[in-house]
């Protein structure tokens, strides 16, 4: 006889990641009915952990704020039992849209790099970043990915507005890389991998930089990754793509059949815009087993929705849609933002799991927040995911097989039904109610 732990957070309750009472397992009945079974035996990818994106736009909101709401929200993510237990982050390399303005960390048409420095970033980004750190108290590991090289190194000779990188500038770009990651060090933060590129089929308003899958390719085998290696960088990991599911699987298999540059490439990032194309992280896993897949980047766009449903259901879905499809690790954009949606230089203003009020020191925990909880808080470093096989079309679900042996299944109900069904593990079971609108994490 085993104990099912119930946590459940639901639209129409106020309570959020409420402890309901404790199910039985009891030996299976013949009964017909809807069942969600689990299969413990069958075990898919190790899962890296979960995390959010220290942008200066963050960092900066939660300046304006009181130390302790600064305080509070930090705990709220990375503290390991009463948060979110992130235990990994993004940053960008010099300015992205989510930052005051356009920067960089060299003087115009300095090739040698000698006036390298991010003095810029330990004004709000890198204190944000230790002090996560030092709360995460776990292998807190930190991705970096740049939106755009300075403007003098790009045919357009601005940093915004798409433009490409100039084939004279590249080994300066990849020594940019290097002198980034070693000035991160010096300050006590070390850079686990970088992308090469954020979005780079895409020509925003914002800063950009477009690179053809071929010119990915070649940037990484030709420059990006021997300049690691000689700098004795060669453990960093290089992620390609970084965009979008739609065209990932062609992104992939231009870089990756390439043995030149696959040898530097330890897997693919991608983003939630444009589809949910879960299967395409599949067919990129299926290609290049070898490889790893990690989500890089999502958000709600178009501002601020405070206390909407919706956009909690739209992480959970792309988590369980991502995570049955060989993703390994959950990288949100920015953990906080203001009020506006912000700060952002072009008013890409989108909203955050958590937003701060910083003309009132408030601070507000949207749906998304506690929607990434019922994965984060459960499903640990190290995880296995574990196969789970539901008859039921309304609700969608995934599980993983922590190391201590916990078995851990989210199900996620976006429709207006109450659901009632069974779940079945190696042939005990015990009947579950699914509310509408909600969201369950079991725990056996």
């Amino acid at each position: 006889m085993k104990k099912v732990q119930v946590i459940q957070t639901s639209k129409f309750s106020a309570e959020k990641w409420a402890h309901k009472n404790d199910l039985i397992l009891e030996k299976e009945s013949n009964e017909a009915g809807s069942v969600i079974s689990v299969d413990p035996t069958k075990e898919y990818q190790e899962w890296l952990g979960f995390g959010g994106a220290f942008t200066e736009a963050a960092a900066y909101s939660l300046s304006q704020v009181s130390p302790s709401k600064r305080e509070e929200v930090i705990h709220s993510y990375f503290d390991q039992t009463d948060g979110l237990g992130y235990n990994l982050g993004r940053t960008h390399i010099h300015s992205c849209d989510f930052a005051l303005e356009n920067y960089t960390y060299v003087e115009e048409n300095d090739n040698s790099l000698e006036s390298f420095s991010i003095e810029r970033e330990q004004k709000y980004v890198i204190p944000l970043i230790k002090d996560a750190a030092s709360i995460a108290n776990q292998n807190f590991t930190m991705l970096a990915s740049p939106w755009s090289p300075p403007a003098w190194m790009k045919t357009n000779g601005e940093m915004n507005h798409g433009g490409k990188l100039k084939d004279e500038y590249r080994q300066t770009w990849a020594n940019y890389f290097v002198k980034y990651i070693k000035e991160m060090e010096k300050t006590g933060i070390p850079i686990w991998g970088v992308t090469v590129q954020n979005e780079p089929a895409a020509k925003q308003v914002w800063d950009s930089c477009l690179y053809s899958a071929e010119e990915e390719r070649d940037f990484i085998k030709d420059y990006l990754g021997p300049t690691l290696r000689h700098h004795g960088l060669e453990d960093k990991k290089i992620i390609i793509w970084d965009h979008n599911r739609d065209l990932m699987v062609e992104r992939a298999t231009t870089v990756l059949s390439d043995p030149e540059a696959s040898k530097y490439v330890w897997g693919t990032g991608n983003h939630w815009y444009v589809s949910e194309e879960f299967e395409n992280l599949s067919k990129v896993h299926e290609a290049f087993p070898d490889k790893h897949l990690i989500f890089t980047e999502g958000c709600i766009e178009g501002g601020v929705q405070l206390g909407e449903w919706h956009t909690g259901e739209r992480y959970a879905r792309n988590i369980i849609g991502d995570m049955n499809n060989w993703l390994e690790g959950f990288i949100d954009w920015n953990l906080v933002l203001n009020e506006q949606g912000g700060p952002n230089h072009v008013g890409n203003f989108c909203d955050a799991p958590i937003i701060v009020e910083t003309k009132e020191d408030k601070i507000h925990y949207n749906s998304s927040y506690y929607y990434i909880g019922h994965f984060s808080k459960f499903i640990e470093p190290g995880a296995k995911r574990i196969a789970v096989t539901s008859s039921l079309d309304k609700v969608s679900t995934t599980a993983f097989k922590n190391k201590n042996n916990d078995i851990i299944i989210v199900v996620l109900n976006e429709t207006d039904e109450e659901v009632d069904t069974k779940l079945n593990l190696e042939g005990y079971q015990t009947n579950i109610q699914i509310p509408k609108r909600s969201i369950t994490t079991y725990i056996i």
